[in-house]
């Protein structure tokens, strides 16, 4: 099956940055437009080649919030050449191994107490006045919360009905969001964009749509996962765990941990919403049908949280209708 894009890297690669002899395999593709591939040289050199069509993904964001996290002391992959017309990029490469692959029992607590000192480390560096990032604003809050209703509830189980009724609950998820305080939000903070590195560790990787917005929302991305999930008590622990470091950090405006704790799992709710609703997306626009094992997961936590929580009571019927019939 013919692939120009895959020829135009090729091409790329060999004409335009002289790499002699290389070999080149699928690295990784995530939930966009964007392909990775690595390429690795007769004289033992790997990189990672970002491939994103012009048209349909801009590289300015990744080129300029890699090298604002670098300076922050975050380990996100370097720039080596650009072509932004093309759309191509050549990276340092940061190994193959993920969280998602590596986590186990024995080495979580390890793993995560390295992923949470350096969301620390971002909050703490991350200018919030005259950043070069959006604003995490009510308006995309409600924007991501909708595609809940629209490609789970209406295109994917043909129950639009299920959705109505939602928006005042949707406005009181946004009003918890945007009364915390506001750092540099990475937005997609899970163990499919981290890798385990013997230096620094971790690597964090998709990091080009950061904005500037709730303080738990990387936490919440991070500790539950859609991908992998752990006892309440165990991620109980690591939210006190990013507690204390924060609170040293001077981030996080004096709340008490029980406010804190309040916040993580209301910030959970809206991320995944919007989650679930991008997996249905994912598979009925995107032909990527590969996302929806982990709806049940995702709304599961958000279960959790209506069960306990008296504002969110119609979510949790919604919710618990919806996991009876996937």
């Amino acid at each position: 099956m013919s692939d120009a894009r895959l020829d135009l890297v090729k091409h790329w690669l060999r004409e335009s940055l002289n790499l002699g002899e290389f070999a080149i395999a699928p690295a990784s593709a995530d939930a966009s437009f964007r392909r990775y591939f690595r390429v690795a040289t007769v004289s033992g050199e790997t990189f990672i080649v970002m491939d994103a069509p012009p048209e349909k993904e801009d590289c300015r964001p990744f080129v300029e919030i890699a090298q604002a996290m670098a300076d922050f002391g975050v380990h996100v992959p370097r720039v080596l050449e650009l072509d932004l017309e093309q759309g191509l990029m050549l990276l340092d490469d940061l190994g193959n191994e993920q969280y998602l692959q590596a986590l186990s029992a024995d080495n979580a607590d390890r793993l995560y107490g390295d992923a949470i000192d350096t969301l620390v480390r971002l909050q703490r560096r991350g200018p919030v006045e005259r950043s070069l990032l959006p604003s995490y604003d009510r308006e995309l809050l409600m924007a991501e919360m909708a595609l809940f209703p629209e490609w789970l509830l209406g295109r994917h189980l043909g129950e639009p009905a299920l959705g109505e009724g939602l928006d005042e609950v949707f406005q009181w998820l946004a009003d918890r969001a945007l009364e915390q305080p506001r750092v540099w939000v990475h937005r997609d903070y899970h163990s499919r964009n981290l890798m385990v590195v013997e230096q620094n560790n971790p690597g964090v990787l998709d990091f080009q749509d950061a904005v500037i917005g709730p303080f738990t929302y990387d936490l919440v991305s991070l500790l539950k996962d859609c991908y992998i999930s752990w006892p309440r008590p165990q991620v109980v622990a690591w939210v006190g765990r990013y507690f204390d470091r924060a609170r040293a950090a001077g981030l996080g405006g004096g709340i008490d941990f029980e406010q804190l704790l309040v916040w993580f799992d209301l910030m959970g709710v809206q991320r995944h919403l919007k989650a679930a609703g991008i997996f249905a997306r994912l598979n009925h626009r995107d032909g990527k049908p590969g996302y929806l094992k982990d709806i049940p997961r995702t709304l599961g936590y958000v279960a959790q949280v209506c069960a306990v929580q008296p504002s969110l009571a119609p979510l949790g019927v919604v919710v618990e209708k919806v996991l009876s019939r996937l």
